[in-house]
């Protein structure tokens, strides 16, 4: 991408609210509306991030950074992007000094004015937010209302203290509905607004997310991005937003850059939001929807608990045999709970499911680190090779297709949340399913792998097998699925060929990304 000028900052130098600086730990506790009074005047010309020269390596002496320099002005609204593997998560953790994870680390860095070894685990806590790729791994406690005051009470608040704050943050975020759930019974959707809430409820100086919108449906990622601008423009946060998907931010972002071979460039902008506006050309693979019906509802409900209320209600849906079906709807409208019935994981309390695939599928979880046992990646991909019965160079193929070949020795953990994604796919296929049930399988990874995850899937259908995709990603569906459903209330409320199911749909417009570019430049 071209490089260019970052656009000015929202309101950094031209707007002065009423103001204080945000309270912190060792500055008094008090209403979560105080942290809005923090001028941006106060804050223009300051550096929220400094570093210079920034190298780091792995223990295992892999390089990710080089001589990175990048700063990132106080008050501002920045978007990082970059491939799969390219360091982003890692150079988030390096921000946040207790996440810091074990390596070789040189050069200059300054956060928030102070060097790493400046910084008391109690202020960095609470003045520097951080959002992780996977909420199942942020979240600990049982109830919403716990983990959101879990953090505050760590840091010595008052019970006064957290109630006011929990109350605040929740009616500033509209989570109000949520706060007497079970974390347990929420989607994950829900889990990745919970896991932010409880982190801006410690009223951070500095938020630092990583992919906080993987998880979420188009409505609420702008909702939550619009959510973002507000703690941004009205509090004076500054917000970092890892993603693979910046153009979903070009209306809040007051700079882009890009990580690439462990340097960071800016990014130009206008010509992001350009390539925005433009249209997929064609929808969809156009297999029909009259084959050989392989999974079925019929009439199915389903609740997770006698006093829960019912995920599905009367759910109707038929899969035909080679076809590749998105499932489509907002967080919590039943897509994962529809993948692990079709599965066999659950069974619904009224009506029937049938699969007649069931001894020869594969379920792909939402988590994929819920596949890993081993210590290593190659340990992974061999782990149920005598069971298969697949060889020694289908591992090494496998491995060399998802980019994996070099990184066999690394433990899973290790790996990038992409790397994950991409090493939880290649185990199973393996296994050569004939049913492939997959829950956001692009999670995580950038355009060009979401490209080689697409082609795989249409090869894979095309070879006879029949694939069921629960996503938000629309731009994904838009370009590969043949057939879409979406649930709405506990019901599927269509079912549609992708071309009939975008074809002047108002509310259901894909957005043009790096990853639908890719594809129609192959198809031009």
């Amino acid at each position: 991408m071209s490089e260019g000028a970052p656009l000015p900052l929202c309101g950094s130098q031209q707007t002065t609210m009423k103001s204080q600086d945000l309270p912190g730990p060792t500055q008094g506790q008090g209403d979560y509306e105080e942290a809005g009074e923090r001028s941006q005047s106060s804050i223009a010309g300051e550096l929220a991030i400094d570093l210079k020269d920034l190298s780091f390596s792995y223990p295992e002496g892999q390089p990710v950074l080089h001589a990175l320099s990048w700063q990132v002005p106080a008050g501002s609204f920045s978007v990082l992007c970059g491939p799969t593997g390219s360091g982003k998560s890692t150079l988030l953790r390096l921000l946040k000094p207790e996440l810091t994870p074990a390596g070789s680390v040189s050069g200059h860095m300054v956060v928030l004015g102070r060097k790493p070894n400046q910084w008391h685990q109690i202020d960095s806590a609470a003045e520097i937010g951080y959002v992780a790729q996977s909420p199942e791994s942020q979240v600990v406690c049982d109830t919403v209302w716990h983990e959101l005051s879990f953090g505050l009470e760590s840091l010595g608040v008052s019970e006064q203290g957290m109630r006011r704050r929990v109350a605040g943050v929740a009616q500033f975020l509209g989570l109000e509905s949520l706060v007497d759930r079970k974390c347990s019974e929420l989607s994950g959707g829900e889990l990745q607004e919970v896991a932010f809430a409880s982190v801006l409820a410690l009223q951070p100086r500095l938020l630092l997310l990583d992919e906080p919108t993987s998880q979420l449906d188009p409505p609420a990622t702008k909702n939550f991005l619009h959510l973002l601008f507000r703690v941004n423009h009205e509090l004076g946060i500054t917000v970092v937003i890892c993603t693979h998907e910046p153009e979903a931010c070009l209306d809040y972002a007051t700079s882009c850059f890009s990580l690439t071979e462990g340097r960071i460039s800016p990014v130009n902008i206008e010509a992001l939001r350009q390539r925005s506006k433009c249209k997929a050309k064609t929808y969809g693979r156009g297999a029909p929807l009259d084959a050989r019906v392989e999974v079925s509802f019929h009439d199915v409900w389903f609740r997770y608990a006698k006093t829960a209320p019912d995920v599905l209600r009367g759910a109707d849906i038929d899969i035909v045999h080679s076809s590749i079906h998105a499932l489509v709807g907002g967080s919590g409208s039943g897509k994962t709970t529809a993948l692990q019935i079709m599965a066999g994981v659950y069974q619904p309390q009224r009506g029937s499911a049938h699969n007649s695939l069931l001894s020869n599928q594969i379920l792909l979880p939402q988590d994929p680190k819920a596949l890993f046992v081993c210590d290593t990646v190659e340990e992974e991909l061999r782990e149920w090779q005598k069971a298969s019965g697949y060889s020694d160079g289908r591992i090494r193929e496998v491995a060399r297709h998802a980019n994996l070949d070099k990184l066999l020795q690394l433990n899973p953990y290790d790996l990038s949340g992409g790397q994950q994604q991409a090493l939880a796919f290649s185990k199973l296929i393996l296994c050569d399913p004939q049913l492939l049930l997959l829950d956001e399988p692009t999670k995580g990874l950038d355009p060009s792998s979401r490209l080689a995850l697409a082609h795989d899937l249409a090869r894979l259908a095309d070879k006879g097998s029949t694939i069921v995709v629960a996503t938000h990603d629309l731009p994904f569906v838009s370009r590969v699925a043949d057939h879409v459903s979406l649930l709405f209330d506990g019901k599927v409320a269509c079912t549609q060929t992708t071309a009939d199911f975008f074809r002047d749909n108002l509310f259901f417009q894909p957005f043009y990304d790096g990853f639908a570019a890719l594809w129609d430049e192959g198809d031009a």
